[in-house]
């Protein structure tokens, strides 16, 4: 169920019997020489409507624009400030608590979202606390990144072993190619550069990783591996999911 081809009358029922969302937010970043600039939105937003058919649960609009300000010495990368993406998260949520919204799943595909996202939190639960009136609602949220769980750490080690790396894996980029089979890349890659430090701006990253890799070998990717991925994701975020809207 997407809010984005409901109705508001749809919305309003859903709202009588249910009073959490799943958000899906990733990044528009580069992802090497044969990942999609679009990867991590469409993984996330893949999981996301992935678990809402499972559960029933409602889905937001994804925030395809995450914090990414290392990836921008690659064409295509676009970026928000970590304070303009934790004002973004806060509207968004605000702009769904005042309809009655109070418990949010953030399914996220970006590591470079997840401090944002925790400050982002952090801003919400203060301006409640800090509400001399106690009109502000008290709201619950809470960050799963689909990547994160113990069955995809197990396939992307059965199919990848010490590939995967952390940035453009090898997993990631199976996930596009069953989503998008169409936009399959064929790319020759060199052996990847080894990860030396930790980077810093955007000149450094690609000073460290001139073709955007970070440890990994995404020309093992396969669509077969990518459906795997989706399946043992929508689970794994599924349960989650449950767990969470039924906590007191």
């Amino acid at each position: 169920m997407q809010l984005s081809l409901c109705t508001w009358a749809e919305v309003e029922a859903y709202l009588a019997r249910a009073d959490a969302i799943i958000v899906p937010i990733g990044s528009t970043e580069q992802h090497g020489p044969n990942g999609l600039i679009g990867t991590d939105a469409i993984c996330a937003e893949a999981v996301a409507r992935g678990v809402g058919a499972e559960t029933g649960a409602l889905v937001g609009p994804v925030m395809s624009i995450g914090m990414a300000q290392h990836h921008l010495a690659f064409p295509g990368s676009i970026t928000l400030r970590p304070s303009t993406l934790i004002a973004f998260v806060s509207d968004y949520v605000f702009s769904l608590a005042r309809h009655g919204f109070r418990r949010f799943m953030f399914i996220n595909g970006h590591g470079g979202n997840i401090a944002p996202l925790s400050a982002a939190f952090s801003e919400l639960y203060a301006t409640a606390s800090l509400d001399p009136s106690g009109s502000v609602p008290r709201l619950r949220c809470t960050l799963r990144n689909w990547f994160d769980g113990p069955e995809i750490g197990r396939l992307s080690r059965q199919f990848y072993g010490d590939k995967d790396g952390s940035h453009a894996t090898a997993s990631e980029v199976a996930l596009t190619q069953f989503l998008h089979p169409d936009a399959i890349k064929r790319v020759e890659m060199p052996a990847v550069t080894p990860t030396r430090r930790r980077f810093t701006d955007a000149l450094d990253l690609r000073a460290l990783h001139p073709d955007g890799r970070i440890g990994s070998e995404p020309s093992l990717a396969t669509p077969e591996h990518g459906k795997a991925l989706y399946e043992a994701a929508v689970r794994e975020c599924s349960t989650a999911w449950r767990s969470f809207v039924q906590e007191a």
